[in-house]
């Protein structure tokens, strides 16, 4: 919605236009901060409504705690490392790519490959254990 203006008239005129939808702006402005209320009811309307089902991990108060971390570590980690003599363009993908891959990384993912890694020394161990007891004169 961009007025053409042609003539010192038509500035004037969007002059005058601009002043009175400042005017309108700063009123409703006011309304909305006019009492300690109304402050928190607006704090409170810039964080989303929650249905607390574990569904929707999109938005960041929705993540665990491992899910925000890995947002700002793989990120940084990548950057620092792999891509650190890198160009501006290239850092700003890594950085938007890693952050879209952290929403896979939650605390149920990291727990689960804890105990594959858990589980496949334990193995080992136990497999260790179980050839000297079968075959205990051997080297």
């Amino acid at each position: 919605m961009d007025p053409s203006i042609k003539n010192s008239w038509d500035l004037r005129q969007e002059i005058i236009r601009l002043k009175g939808l400042e005017e309108e702006k700063s009123i409703a402005l006011k309304a909305r901060f006019s009492s300690p209320v109304a402050i928190f009811s607006t704090l409170y309307s810039l964080f989303p409504k929650t249905n607390h089902n574990g569904e929707d991990r999109s938005n960041i108060f929705n993540q665990d705690f491992v899910s925000i971390i890995s947002r700002f570590l793989i990120p940084l980690t990548l950057n620092k490392t792999l891509f650190k003599n890198s160009g501006f363009l290239v850092k700003a993908l890594v950085g938007l790519v890693s952050q879209k891959a952290s929403g896979y990384v939650n605390e149920d993912s990291v727990v689960g490959l804890w105990d594959k890694a858990k589980s496949l020394f334990t193995n080992l161990t136990k497999k260790k254990d179980t050839a000297h007891d079968n075959y205990p004169y051997s080297i």
